[in-house]
């Protein structure tokens, strides 16, 4: 569904399991740092209110967008967390970068999702505009992070 028709922030909170125990792995982009800071921020915040601990919640910086797919894999493999959540926005500019780096990490996670280590959340946000990635983290459209943690969660508990 098109997030311009969803706000990423509204959810039904009793379809939300328990997370109280649950350790959580972050990885975010520090390139567009307004944005993820403030996605980061939504996913933390959302993480706290079902239950996960502080202690519970690792935070880890990579330098733009395509270094989550290393950020995400040592998480997943380093058998400290129950999920990840990868979270980094690229907005399109006048060459094809945009569309190496949105492939490429988008794949990249793909591929940790397939070996099924430990989920990891896809929080990449792609867009045209700086305007529409405002929307998306915390704008008008709500917050991409909280709809990743509240899938960090679920993808978790589903299949305790």
């Amino acid at each position: 569904m098109a997030s311009s028709l969803h706000n990423l922030s509204d959810y039904d909170i009793h379809s939300v399991p328990d997370a109280t125990g649950m350790r959580v792995g972050i990885v975010v982009s520090e390139w567009n740092e307004k944005i993820t800071s403030a996605l980061l921020e939504g996913a933390v915040q959302t993480l706290l209110k079902h239950g996960v601990k502080e202690e519970g919640i690792t935070v880890r910086t990579v330098p733009g967008s395509f270094e989550l797919i290393y950020g995400s894999a040592r998480f997943a493999s380093s058998g400290l967390v129950d999920a990840v959540i990868a979270i980094g926005c690229v907005i399109r500019g006048d060459t094809p970068h945009f569309d190496y780096i949105c492939q490429g990490v988008t794949q990249g996670l793909a591929e940790l999702n397939k070996e099924g280590k430990v989920p990891v959340i896809y929080g990449l946000l792609t867009c045209n505009t700086m305007e529409q990635a405002e929307q998306r983290s915390g704008g008008m459209l709500g917050n991409k992070g909280d709809e990743c943690a509240i899938t960090a969660i679920k993808m978790v508990k589903g299949w305790e």
